[in-house]
Protein backbone atom coordinates (compact mmCIF):
# COMPACT_ATOMS: atom_id res chain seq x y z
CA UNK A 1 0.00 0.00 0.00
CA UNK A 2 1.32 3.59 -1.11
CA UNK A 3 -1.18 5.60 1.05
CA UNK A 4 -3.32 5.16 4.01
CA UNK A 5 -6.74 7.46 4.55
CA UNK A 6 -7.29 7.91 8.53
CA UNK A 7 -9.22 10.10 10.82
CA UNK A 8 -7.91 13.87 11.52
CA UNK A 9 -5.80 14.71 14.52
CA UNK A 10 -5.61 18.22 15.07
CA UNK A 11 -1.64 17.62 15.33
CA UNK A 12 -2.06 17.37 11.19
CA UNK A 13 -3.13 20.94 11.38
CA UNK A 14 0.81 21.95 10.30
CA UNK A 15 1.06 19.55 7.45
CA UNK A 16 -2.23 20.53 6.03
CA UNK A 17 -1.26 23.91 6.05
CA UNK A 18 1.83 23.09 3.90
CA UNK A 19 -0.55 21.18 1.29
CA UNK A 20 -2.70 23.89 0.47
CA UNK A 21 -0.61 27.18 0.90
CA UNK A 22 0.13 26.32 -2.85
CA UNK A 23 -1.31 28.25 -5.21
CA UNK A 24 -1.49 25.20 -8.02
CA UNK A 25 -3.04 22.67 -5.69
CA UNK A 26 -5.59 25.64 -4.76
CA UNK A 27 -6.19 26.00 -8.45
CA UNK A 28 -7.38 22.95 -8.81
CA UNK A 29 -9.94 23.08 -5.74
CA UNK A 30 -13.42 25.28 -4.94
CA UNK A 31 -13.07 28.78 -4.04
CA UNK A 32 -13.39 30.11 -0.14
CA UNK A 33 -9.69 28.62 0.84
CA UNK A 34 -7.48 31.03 1.93
CA UNK A 35 -4.08 31.53 0.99
CA UNK A 36 -1.82 31.66 2.14
CA UNK A 37 -3.95 28.88 4.22
CA UNK A 38 -2.66 28.94 7.61
CA UNK A 39 -2.01 26.02 10.43
CA UNK A 40 -4.82 27.75 12.32
CA UNK A 41 -7.12 27.52 9.20
CA UNK A 42 -6.17 23.63 9.20
CA UNK A 43 -7.17 23.68 12.76
CA UNK A 44 -10.54 25.09 12.22
CA UNK A 45 -11.33 22.46 9.28
CA UNK A 46 -9.75 19.39 11.04
CA UNK A 47 -11.60 20.64 14.10
CA UNK A 48 -15.14 20.64 12.09
CA UNK A 49 -14.36 17.03 10.34
CA UNK A 50 -13.90 15.71 13.80
CA UNK A 51 -17.23 17.26 14.99
CA UNK A 52 -19.56 16.70 11.76
CA UNK A 53 -22.09 13.65 11.54
CA UNK A 54 -20.20 10.67 10.64
CA UNK A 55 -23.18 9.25 8.64
CA UNK A 56 -22.73 12.17 6.78
CA UNK A 57 -19.66 13.38 6.03
CA UNK A 58 -16.18 11.10 5.77
CA UNK A 59 -13.49 13.07 6.05
CA UNK A 60 -10.14 11.62 6.39
CA UNK A 61 -5.99 12.42 6.54
CA UNK A 62 -3.68 10.95 3.21
CA UNK A 63 -0.21 9.49 4.66
CA UNK A 64 2.51 8.46 2.73
CA UNK A 65 6.10 8.45 4.05
CA UNK A 66 4.78 8.92 7.44
CA UNK A 67 3.00 12.45 7.52
CA UNK A 68 0.12 13.82 5.97
CA UNK A 69 0.28 14.16 2.07
CA UNK A 70 -3.44 15.41 1.44
CA UNK A 71 -6.90 15.22 2.30
CA UNK A 72 -9.88 13.57 1.09
CA UNK A 73 -13.80 13.12 2.10
CA UNK A 74 -16.75 12.26 0.70
CA UNK A 75 -20.42 14.34 1.90
CA UNK A 76 -23.80 12.99 1.48
CA UNK A 77 -26.02 15.14 -0.67
CA UNK A 78 -29.70 15.90 0.94
CA UNK A 79 -33.47 15.29 0.00
CA UNK A 80 -33.49 13.45 -3.20
CA UNK A 81 -29.72 12.86 -3.59
CA UNK A 82 -29.46 11.54 0.28
CA UNK A 83 -27.93 8.19 -0.86
CA UNK A 84 -25.50 10.25 -3.24
CA UNK A 85 -21.90 11.76 -1.75
CA UNK A 86 -19.72 13.92 -3.37
CA UNK A 87 -16.01 13.43 -3.49
CA UNK A 88 -13.26 16.23 -3.12
CA UNK A 89 -9.70 15.48 -2.41
CA UNK A 90 -5.98 17.45 -2.83
CA UNK A 91 -2.57 16.34 -2.60
CA UNK A 92 0.76 18.27 -1.94
CA UNK A 93 2.34 18.74 -5.60
CA UNK A 94 5.65 16.89 -4.54
CA UNK A 95 3.02 13.76 -4.71
CA UNK A 96 1.36 14.48 -8.11
CA UNK A 97 1.51 11.62 -10.38
CA UNK A 98 2.90 8.86 -7.85
CA UNK A 99 -0.49 7.21 -7.73
CA UNK A 100 -1.29 8.30 -3.98
CA UNK A 101 -4.60 10.10 -4.98
CA UNK A 102 -5.99 7.15 -7.03
CA UNK A 103 -4.95 4.15 -4.14
CA UNK A 104 -6.86 7.11 -1.32
CA UNK A 105 -10.07 7.63 -3.75
CA UNK A 106 -10.16 3.77 -3.74
CA UNK A 107 -9.91 3.31 -0.05
CA UNK A 108 -12.43 5.88 0.56
CA UNK A 109 -14.94 4.32 -1.93
CA UNK A 110 -14.61 1.18 0.07
CA UNK A 111 -14.98 2.89 3.12
CA UNK A 112 -18.02 4.60 2.47
CA UNK A 113 -20.06 1.93 0.89
CA UNK A 114 -18.93 -0.61 3.08
CA UNK A 115 -20.18 1.38 6.15
CA UNK A 116 -23.08 3.72 4.68
CA UNK A 117 -26.01 3.63 2.31
CA UNK A 118 -24.49 5.26 0.12
CA UNK A 119 -25.21 3.67 -3.35
CA UNK A 120 -23.53 6.44 -5.62
CA UNK A 121 -20.46 8.73 -5.10
CA UNK A 122 -19.86 11.28 -7.63
CA UNK A 123 -17.23 14.05 -8.60
CA UNK A 124 -16.59 17.01 -10.37
CA UNK A 125 -13.56 17.82 -11.21
CA UNK A 126 -12.53 20.66 -13.66
CA UNK A 127 -12.53 19.49 -16.91
CA UNK A 128 -8.55 21.37 -17.66
CA UNK A 129 -7.51 18.78 -14.52
CA UNK A 130 -6.68 16.10 -16.82
CA UNK A 131 -4.49 14.61 -13.54
CA UNK A 132 -7.61 14.44 -11.26
CA UNK A 133 -9.86 13.18 -14.12
CA UNK A 134 -7.57 10.00 -14.81
CA UNK A 135 -7.10 9.32 -10.92
CA UNK A 136 -11.26 9.01 -10.91
CA UNK A 137 -10.83 6.46 -13.99
CA UNK A 138 -8.21 4.63 -13.16
CA UNK A 139 -10.35 4.26 -9.42
CA UNK A 140 -12.80 2.74 -11.58
CA UNK A 141 -15.42 5.84 -12.04
CA UNK A 142 -17.58 6.20 -15.06
CA UNK A 143 -17.21 9.88 -16.94
CA UNK A 144 -21.27 10.80 -17.39
CA UNK A 145 -20.67 14.01 -19.95
CA UNK A 146 -19.12 17.50 -19.50
CA UNK A 147 -20.41 20.24 -17.78
CA UNK A 148 -20.60 23.18 -20.00
CA UNK A 149 -19.68 26.84 -18.49
CA UNK A 150 -20.03 25.18 -14.78
CA UNK A 151 -18.08 27.69 -12.93
CA UNK A 152 -16.22 30.35 -12.46
CA UNK A 153 -12.31 29.84 -11.83
CA UNK A 154 -9.58 32.75 -11.16
CA UNK A 155 -11.85 34.57 -13.32
CA UNK A 156 -12.24 32.42 -16.20
CA UNK A 157 -15.99 30.38 -17.14
CA UNK A 158 -14.52 27.09 -17.62
CA UNK A 159 -16.16 23.60 -17.88
CA UNK A 160 -16.25 20.37 -15.07
CA UNK A 161 -16.49 17.08 -15.59
CA UNK A 162 -18.89 14.25 -13.91
CA UNK A 163 -17.61 10.46 -12.87
CA UNK A 164 -19.65 8.21 -11.00
CA UNK A 165 -18.88 5.36 -9.12
CA UNK A 166 -22.47 3.02 -7.96
CA UNK A 167 -22.18 0.76 -5.17
CA UNK A 168 -22.59 -2.25 -7.35
CA UNK A 169 -19.64 -1.06 -9.66
CA UNK A 170 -17.59 -0.78 -6.15
CA UNK A 171 -17.78 -4.51 -5.33
CA UNK A 172 -15.78 -5.04 -8.39
CA UNK A 173 -12.67 -3.03 -7.58
CA UNK A 174 -12.80 -2.72 -3.67
CA UNK A 175 -12.52 -4.98 -1.02
CA UNK A 176 -16.35 -5.02 -0.05
CA UNK A 177 -18.84 -7.26 0.56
Amino acid sequence: MICKIRKWNLADAADLAMVLSNRKVQDNLRDGLPYPYTEQDGVDYISAMLSADENETFAFAITADGRVVGSIGVFRQGNIHRQTAELGYCIAEGYWGKGIMTEAVKQVCGYVFEKSDIIRIYAEPFAYNTASCRVLEKAGFQYEGTLRNNAVKNGKVIDMKMYSLLKEEGRLFYDIS
